[in-house]
């Protein structure tokens, strides 16, 4: 799609092709250096480990316009260090973090004509892949991988926006189990989870909270998402524990409340039950597509907890606004957070 049919102040979270594309391969035991082609398929064996293992992992970033028209990134080695962390665990070739960033700002560049103005709210999304192309039989790693990026311009994640959303807590799906591949960013982890969404979302909720796989009482995640609580006055997280991703806005907001508003903050098991109690006043969840998104309510069974008459909650309110400002270099980032892009 050309850039000037898009409405970029009605976008949602849906593909949408842009023109270029970053590929790259790693044959022989060394990676290419990569190039930038045009938008399009490619082919792949029908043995491709990718399709009959789900050797496949992802990232996902984005790309935002500041006020003045700068093109900025968020936190972009961190992307680097925990896609080759996936690689790690799925028996990948590493690469080099500099190169990965280097190649998203390529990308980038070749594609900011997509990047939604600043007052739209939205963002180019970019969309990191890597994948075992190579044909094996016996369940092994392949011997040759693509690395590609991709960018699409989206709009809120949650088409709500910044307002509070409804979950449903699930005792009948669970997400990942301990010693799995819930920590990585593996293709094969997002699957299981459309049909649980699909059914939630039926009954009027826009996701679920999965709950430990070993006693169903412990919070994992919220979808796609990671899980927050402010309880007692603290934030409160899942502590990361092999079962959850590491979120890259996660750890930010981890820094956020502690260094900016002055909160303690723990990361500890959080049982579902806490969020009935009168001592956890506010919950959101957090990603880059998510942001940070407020909880309105929690239902489990036929009991419902509603949080700040289904409005985003203080504290809440002020992390999304110091983010969301650091993101796009409203405020000063004291951080080192934000990577400009220079054309």
């Amino acid at each position: 799609m050309k850039e000037q049919d898009i409405d970029f102040y009605s976008l949602g979270f849906e593909f949408i092709e842009t023109k270029t594309m970053f590929i790259a391969e790693y044959k022989n035991g060394k990676w290419e250096d990569g190039k930038l082609v045009p938008f399009g398929p490619f082919e792949i064996s029908p043995g491709a480990c990718v399709l009959n293992y789900g050797q496949g992992i992802f990232e996902g970033m984005k790309a935002l316009k500041t006020k003045d028209g700068k093109i900025v990134l968020f936190r972009p080695e961190e992307n680097a260090k925990r896609m080759n962390k996936s690689a790690e665990r799925l028996l990948m070739p590493s690469f080099d973090n500099t190169w990965f960033i280097k190649a998203v700002k390529e990308v980038v560049l070749a594609n900011q004509e997509y990047i939604p103005p600043y007052e739209s709210g939205g963002a180019l999304y970019i969309r990191p892949l890597y994948i075992g192309t190579g044909p094996i039989l016996g369940v092994a790693p392949a011997t040759e991988y693509k690395f590609i990026i991709f960018t699409v311009p989206v709009g809120p994640y949650f088409p709500e926006g910044f307002k509070a959303i409804d979950l449903e807590i699930s005792k009948k799906y669970t997400r990942a189990a301990p010693g799995g591949t819930g920590s990585t960013k593996t293709i094969c982890n997002y699957a299981g989870t459309m049909k649980p969404a699909k059914e939630t979302k039926e009954k009027g909720y826009a996701q679920i909270i999965y709950l430990d796989a070993s006693n169903m009482e412990y919070i994992d995640e919220v979808g796609t998402a990671n899980f927050f609580a402010v309880i007692d006055g603290k934030i409160v997280t899942p502590k990361l524990k092999g079962t959850i991703l590491p979120g890259i806005t996660r750890k930010s907001v981890l820094e956020l409340a502690s260094k900016k508003l002055h909160l303690e903050v723990f990361e500890r098991d959080i049982s579902y039950k806490e969020l009935f109690e009168n001592s956890c006043t506010e919950a959101f969840c957090s990603g880059t597509a998510a942001v940070i998104t407020p909880i309105g309510s929690v239902t489990f069974e036929i009991n419902k907890r509603i949080f700040n008459n289904g409005e985003p909650g203080e504290i809440t309110s002020k992390l999304y606004e110091l983010l969301t400002e650091i993101q796009r270099l409203d405020i000063n980032d004291e951080f080192d957070w934000i990577v400009k892009i220079e054309s």
